[in-house]
């Protein structure tokens, strides 16, 4: 090759060199960017000009024609990628679990001393004293006041579980407009990505971080795989239903119960649109589906990923009553869904309590006569409230299966007139054995707090059983979210090992290719210095 043909090689290390400090510089300003990838500079040598190929020689005689930018690439590592995502979205979907457990635990007061067992505990001291004197008018009257406390305080509690409820239930509407949101952002940045790339220059590695950052987003929000295609788009799917492709995004949407309010996320391309002769139209979202709550909750079926999934398995699907502890349908949702199952329990309680009291007052301790309000009405303390809004008795034989606590109410002739709660016989006597019928119902261990649990107890160890179900199941889900936490961050921390900028190395880097390009530099001052001399002698 001839001195100016050299000048070229001189020229490719300039240009080479530039290039890199130019990466290098660009590293330096992003080191505290988050979602930032390191990137890395790679250089080829050129083609060679082959001066003779004599296959005597041991090698070709060649000579170099410099060096060439290859390309810029971002460092990081698939698996961990992938590892960090999954095991991101295990970790949020147990600290909505934590979270909902500590509310729960909030609601039901034990911390503050505003206790539900306060209430239940006063309505057992009463029935006591009672028992002493009841024809005392105190007496009836504070068992009357006990009475309306502890529905009171069973309404607030049953009450705040179903607003944390509706709150959820929000969450939920808003994390479904994310995820949309999401897909469409990385549909069109696969497109901007491609049209840069499509040449084989350039590599859009900025935009792969803005993608990369969404990618982690969704991987707490949901159960969420990936793949990388050929050209560099990424395809997304959640729960195994393809989400986002090269051709389009397909989108969730929320049906929203009539009754409850509850949002359901549906695949909209999976639904079915049915047109009613009214001119409006209903979906159908049979096999359309995102989410099967009721699935066995493991991390072995990884079916505890997801922000998302765990909102709606702490929310459930519905209030819960006594009714929903119905061992043949119990272990179906129920048991998976922490405020359902804390409704459920509680309502129980409350359902016991106050149907085995109307039931003492209503049948009374004497089977010939019954204990009778006035000579004549079987006396309730509880009455249920009517579809209109109206306190009413109930029949005979419905008071076992109809008490609730959204329905609950304490009799208000007897709040008006406490003395009509006379506890006398019709012949004039006092009628202890209703008295002691009702203080006995509190030591009956008969009760237990779902059906998956044998051991029977009475009414004030079934409210400690479900505060200590609370406490326990709190502690569970809390250690197991720090221990996801702790994975979360060490994959995190190995993450940023590989695609995190460090100063040094960077310092590093920009001090090898300032030498080279002063290397370059000082090759190409060579040459024209070689030049010269030959042209200022053959000049001579």
């Amino acid at each position: 090759m001839g001195l100016m043909g050299s000048l070229y090689i001189g020229t490719s290390g300039l240009q080479t060199g530039q290039n890199a400090l130019n990466t290098v510089a660009h590293n330096l300003t992003n080191a505290s960017t988050a979602g930032y990838t390191r990137q890395q500079v790679l250089l080829n040598d050129r083609k060679y000009n082959t001066l003779s190929n004599d296959s005597k020689s041991v090698a070709k005689q060649q000579t170099g024609l410099g060096v060439c930018y290859a390309q810029t690439r971002q460092v990081r590592d698939y698996f961990l990628d992938k590892t960090y995502r999954k095991e991101a979205g295990r970790c949020a979907f147990y600290e909505v679990s934590y979270e909902a457990m500590s509310q729960v635990e909030n609601l039901l007061g034990e911390m503050d001393g505003k206790t539900f067992h306060e209430a239940l505990n006063n309505l057992w001291v009463t029935v006591q004293e009672l028992a002493k004197d009841p024809t005392s008018a105190v007496n009836q009257g504070a068992l009357v006041q006990r009475a309306t406390q502890f529905v009171g305080k069973a309404q607030s509690v049953y009450s705040g579980l179903a607003g944390y409820q509706d709150n959820l239930n929000l969450q939920v509407k808003d994390s479904i407009d994310r995820v949309n949101e999401i897909g469409k952002q990385i549909y069109e940045l696969n497109n901007q990505i491609l049209n840069i790339e499509v040449g084989g220059t350039e590599k859009a590695n900025d935009l792969k971080d803005t993608r990369n950052a969404l990618l982690d987003e969704l991987g707490k929000l949901t159960n969420m795989s990936y793949s990388t295609d050929y050209d560099g788009c990424v395809a997304v799917k959640i729960e195994g239903h393809q989400f986002v492709d090269r051709a389009t995004v397909y989108e969730m949407n929320v049906t929203q119960d009539s009754d409850t309010g509850f949002y359901t996320p549906y695949w909209v391309f999976d639904a079915k649109v049915i047109d009613n002769p009214d001119g409006s139209q209903t979906v159908n979202t049979d096999g359309a589906l995102v989410f099967d709550l009721e699935r066995t909750i493991a991390s072995e079926l990884n079916t505890d990923i997801g922000m998302i999934k765990g909102k709606m398995l702490a929310r459930g699907d519905h209030r819960a009553n006594y009714t929903d502890l119905d061992p043949a349908t119990y272990n179906d949702l129920t048991s998976q869904s922490i405020l359902m199952n804390i409704q459920a329990e509680i309502d129980n309680l409350v359902h016991e309590v106050v149907t085995k009291i109307n039931g003492v007052l209503a049948d009374g301790a004497d089977p010939a006569s019954g204990y009778l309000m006035d000579g004549s009405e079987p006396l309730r303390l509880f009455h249920k409230i009517s579809d209109d809004g109206v306190a009413e008795d109930l029949a005979k034989g419905k008071e076992y299966t109809l008490y609730s606590i959204d329905n609950l109410v304490v009799n208000p002739e007897l709040v008006k007139t406490p003395t009509l709660l006379n506890f006398k016989k019709q012949e004039k006597s006092t009628d202890y054995n209703a008295v002691y019928a009702l203080e006995a119902l509190f030591d009956e261990e008969i009760y237990s707090i779902n059906p998956n649990v044998t051991t029977k107890t009475n009414f004030s160890g079934l409210y400690n059983n479900i505060v200590s179900q609370v406490a326990n199941s709190g502690s569970v889900f809390k250690n197991i979210y720090e221990s996801q936490q702790i994975t979360v961050d060490s994959t995190e921390a190995a993450r940023q090992q590989v695609m995190g900028v460090s100063d040094d190395e960077e310092l590093s880097n920009m001090i090898k290719f300032q030498n080279a390009y002063n290397a370059s530099s000082r090759y190409i001052n060579v040459i024209d210095e070689m030049l010269e001399h030959i042209i200022n002698t053959l000049g001579a």
